[in-house]
């Protein structure tokens, strides 16, 4: 089965305390059906010190967000859209954007 979003896709949170934002996909976790996405779902982690001479600090980064709320930003048309397969005459499956039936 095709996957609606991949690794490198641009995408623009639409549900969330981060709707809008848009971001890079770095990594994605079908099995949980969440993805990792540059720039959005930052939190703060509290790294104690485990060793001598380590110090203590305040980490910000990305944490995974449900596939659910995320859609791809098609690249031709520029807006955010449906996903949908199209079987070429190779037999290979491509993703293509519902809106302006371009693939990407």
């Amino acid at each position: 089965m095709l996957s609606r979003i991949k690794k490198n896709d641009n995408v623009i949170v639409i549900a969330g305390k981060d709707k809008g934002k848009q971001g890079t996909v770095i990594k994605v976790s079908p099995k949980d059906d969440e993805a990792l996405v540059k720039g959005v779902a930052i939190v703060t982690r509290h790294a104690k010190a485990k060793k001598s001479g380590e110090t203590s600090r305040i980490v910000k980064e990305e944490t995974y967000i449900s596939l659910s709320k995320i859609m791809p930003i098609c690249k031709s048309c520029n807006k955010a859209c449906r996903v949908r397969t199209k079987l070429l005459e190779d037999n290979k499956k491509v993703r293509v954007c519902h809106r302006c039936q371009e693939a990407f």
